[in-house]
């Protein structure tokens, strides 16, 4: 999900790698709905002590560097990405951690997968910013993907938003707001404050292209609301600082072109490159 597709080695067979680490692939997720902790567990051991979703987990490295750190925590990493999914149980399989395990999907049909309080944290690591208006609906937080969040999350679990994109984040506070859900983090460099957190291979590259990582965690509060109706502009260019400067050097990744051409605007127009958008 995360925008940058993983670049295929020469001979690599998607269906023989598949094939190949399907002991940590889960085919039928759906089937597993209220009974991750003990279905997934290893026989004859205690179940796990909760389930974590990493929503979009591209090659997996955050997913099982995280579920080495806690070996009584079930990890379930998500992607839409076939290959992705590839790599990310090939890793798992490789590390021999049995508390992790792969499924394919976009997160849509989350309250199918997961039963009402079954997650103890969904991390959304560097989700495809998808910046235009008519492309909104697909972002994992806007408004409808939120409040489907709550009814799987367990009482004072978090939502944990890591993102290269300023304009992302911001628009996701937004939409934390009209959800009702509580900041527990905010952070304009995620990293230099909580070095300890597990990184990924798509976290390095952006990193070494200059990229800063925007953090928002936040919890559901009580009552929900009852009616949400989405108020928030719905394209990411509302978002982008008036001040260009904040890009200098690096543009979020899936908005190069939109910075760019808000550049030449300014140029055109002394500077003001918001005055007569339509956004």
């Amino acid at each position: 999900m995360h925008g940058m597709h993983a670049r295929l080695p020469k001979h690599f067979v998607l269906e023989e790698r598949l094939e190949r680490y399907r002991d940590a692939i889960e085919p039928d997720p759906y089937h597993w709905r209220g009974h991750w902790t003990s279905a997934c567990a290893p026989a004859g051991a205690t179940p796990f002590r909760e389930v974590r979703l990493d929503l979009g987990c591209g090659k997996g490295s955050f997913t099982v560097e995280a579920a080495r750190r806690e070996p009584d925590v079930l990890f379930v990493g998500m992607d839409s990405e076939p290959v992705c999914i590839a790599y990310a149980a090939q890793h798992a399989v490789e590390s021999g951690l049995p508390n992790v395990v792969f499924v394919p999907g976009t997160g849509m049909r989350i309250r199918e997968m997961f039963a009402e309080g079954e997650l103890g944290r969904i991390y959304l690591n560097f989700p495809t910013p998808f910046p235009r208006k008519r492309e909104s609906h697909l972002r994992l937080v806007n408004l409808e993907r939120l409040m489907d969040y709550r009814h799987v999350l367990a009482p004072g679990a978090e939502v944990c938003l890591r993102t290269d994109s300023l304009p992302l984040r911001e628009f996701a506070l937004t939409q934390w707001e009209l959800a009702g859900y509580r900041q527990t983090w905010r952070s304009d460099d995620a990293r230099a404050e909580r070095p300890e957190l597990p990184t990924s291979e798509y976290e390095l590259r952006l990193s070494a292209q200059g990229a800063k990582v925007f953090a928002l965690f936040g919890t559901p509060g009580e009552p929900a609301p009852k009616d949400p109706r989405q108020t928030a502009e719905m394209s990411l260019a509302c978002y982008i600082p008036q001040d260009l400067s904040a890009f200098d050097g690096y543009a979020p990744h899936g908005m190069q072109a939109t910075v760019q051409n808000l550049r030449n605007r300014a140029a055109r127009t002394g500077g003001d490159w918001s005055h007569g958008i339509t956004r």
